[in-house]
């Protein structure tokens, strides 16, 4: 066991942030405001949007056995991210289907997804998202954006944005991260953002700095200026 003081503790160092949206909205694209070296694990085929780029080097998942190269990654993770400052895990909503309908194909019927999936899947996303974050990396995970209804203490219900992944893991994953941001798109003028704060209608959390909104070229800017809007 080590003991610091939290006068040496620095909440930026090896940040862990979730960014969500609808399909097409730019999560992967977000991947050009990072600065150093990008490893990206592209589970959804998507990092072709990054072409052109020389500091990203993308290690692309096969769709058809998630599970086997997933472990694959995983084992020499710690080789892979060696003189890399970001880790960039795209995305984890087409991982989660994809490794269920692997599972599938291995069911009676070979379609339909069996009681005994849905339990394995809580402890092994659990376990592999305690390797991906136990990693001295930044790491930037990505996913698509679904509705959920909320049950507040006074009994009201709503519906929240949040990312989509099943709720058996959903709360270890945004309750482990430093930032949950929504990434939004201003019909008006085109403009992407990041909602870094929440409300019963959005899940968004912040615990980096003060910023409560900001454009998608300033999200991993931490510290900055506080007073960013989404224009």
């Amino acid at each position: 066991m080590k003991t610091i003081t939290a006068k040496e503790l620095n909440r930026t160092s090896n940040w862990r942030i979730i960014l969500y949206a609808k399909p097409g909205t730019g999560k992967t694209s977000s991947a050009k405001f990072l600065k150093g070296k990008t490893r990206i694990l592209d589970l959804d085929n998507s990092a072709k949007v990054l072409d052109g780029l020389s500091n990203i080097t993308i290690d692309q998942l096969d769709r058809s056995r998630p599970e086997e190269d997933m472990l694959e990654f995983l084992k020499s993770a710690k080789q892979r991210i060696n003189g890399f400052d970001n880790l960039i895990i795209d995305n984890i909503s087409s991982f989660e289907k994809d490794w269920f309908v692997e599972k599938g194909r291995g069911s009676h019927n070979g379609i339909s997804n069996e009681l005994q999936d849905y339990s394995q899947w809580t402890n092994y996303f659990s376990r592999i998202m305690t390797e991906i974050y136990t990693l001295p990396v930044n790491v930037l995970i990505t996913a698509w954006e679904t509705s959920r209804q909320i049950t507040s203490a006074n009994g009201q219900q709503f519906n929240q944005y949040a990312p989509e992944i099943r709720t058996s893991v959903m709360d270890g994953l945004l309750g482990l991260c430093d930032v949950v941001g929504r990434l939004t798109v201003n019909p008006k003028t085109g403009n992407r953002g990041v909602i870094l704060q929440g409300d019963d209608s959005i899940y968004a959390k912040n615990r980096l700095d003060n910023r409560q909104a900001c454009p998608i070229n300033e999200l991993f800017s931490f510290g900055g200026d506080n007073d960013d809007k989404i224009n």
